[in-house]
């Protein structure tokens, strides 16, 4: 793309990147509803949905994708306040996410009633980013099965 139509929709290489962040965050967010919201199904396989569902789309690009708000967090958060709040601000709203789906599996009795459903899903979150960096490096589904298994048994929903 030449500079300047470059510059005729974006004003700034910033706003570029604001751009393909607020993209992705949008589109990812709707796959997390598909999962997470959807009330066709009970609450735990809902959040087991969205854990394998993410799983699978890691393993249809050989592990060499992971999450873009993750990867961008990783490299930008210490290079651009401006990016960094974006990516936290993005991270708040998916931990949300799956908290309401926690609460809901609470209410359904699904999972351990003694469990702070907004720390658990901040730590589902941050644990998840984790697993899907280690399954990048390791070009294995291993680490986020690992991690969907212990955080089933730790929210007392294991089959």
């Amino acid at each position: 793309m030449p500079k300047g139509s470059f510059y005729h929709y974006f004003k700034s290489k910033n706003d570029f990147g604001l751009a393909v962040i607020e993209t992705y965050a949008e589109d990812y967010e709707a796959r997390m509803d598909e999962t997470l919201a959807n009330e066709t199904l009970e609450p735990v396989d809902r959040l087991r949905s969205y854990l394998r569902r993410s799983v699978e789309d890691l393993k249809s690009c050989d592990f060499s994708k992971g999450c873009l708000i993750g990867n961008l967090g990783q490299e930008m958060a210490s290079q651009s306040d401006l990016f960094r709040e974006r990516l936290d601000d993005i991270f708040s709203d998916w931990e949300q996410r799956i908290a309401r789906c926690l609460k809901a599996a609470q209410d359904a009795q699904q999972i351990q009633q003694c469990i702070d459903t907004e720390q658990m899903g901040a730590f589902i979150l941050s644990g998840w980013q984790g697993a899907l960096l280690r399954a990048k490096v390791q070009r294995s589904m291993l680490p986020l099965l690992r991690f969907e298994e212990m955080i089933l048994k730790q929210l007392g929903a294991v089959d």
